[in-house]
């Protein structure tokens, strides 16, 4: 089960990642050939918040940027706690039956020469429940060089 979902999650991947190019006018492969080299990594993360009874003094994560190309998050279906920085606020992330959350991470802003963002994110606890959460990280070869891509002129 772990092995098709991640497989199923680095198709996705690579099919954002040749969208986003394209996006920008750059060659279909010009940011999953660096997020999807020959030695690439993909960490997965499996998350546990217990129910805490001081959600205003307890963190689940510290606010921090991922430091991934994407970041893919399987949340739990009913207890929120993402957290996103917006316009000098924190903002909740709504929780969609079924679906993903897709983060880009520090390695695609420095690519992307910050068109893409990295966003700030945090998790919060819960009085009630407890929260579980999947994120798989794809991050290049630890040797490759990351920098901007080249722009077509």
């Amino acid at each position: 089960m772990l092995h098709e979902y991640t497989t199923k999650v680095k198709f996705m991947m690579e099919i954002l990642l040749k969208a986003m190019a394209k996006s920008l006018n750059l060659e279909e492969n010009s940011f999953a050939e660096k997020l999807f080299g020959k030695q690439a990594l993909m960490t997965a993360r499996f998350n546990f918040y217990p129910q805490c009874s001081r959600p205003d003094q307890v963190l689940g994560v510290k606010p921090h940027t991922d430091g991934s190309g994407v970041t893919v998050l399987l949340q739990e279906k009913e207890v929120e706690g993402l957290q996103v920085f917006v316009d000098d606020k924190w903002v909740r992330v709504p929780i969609i039956p079924d679906a993903i959350v897709v983060n880009l991470g520090d390695q695609m802003q420095i690519m992307s020469n910050g068109i893409f963002k990295s966003p700030m994110h945090r998790v919060v606890t819960n009085t009630e429940r407890i929260r579980l959460s999947v994120a798989s990280f794809n991050e290049p070869d630890p040797e490759t060089e990351i920098g901007p891509v080249r722009w077509r002129i």
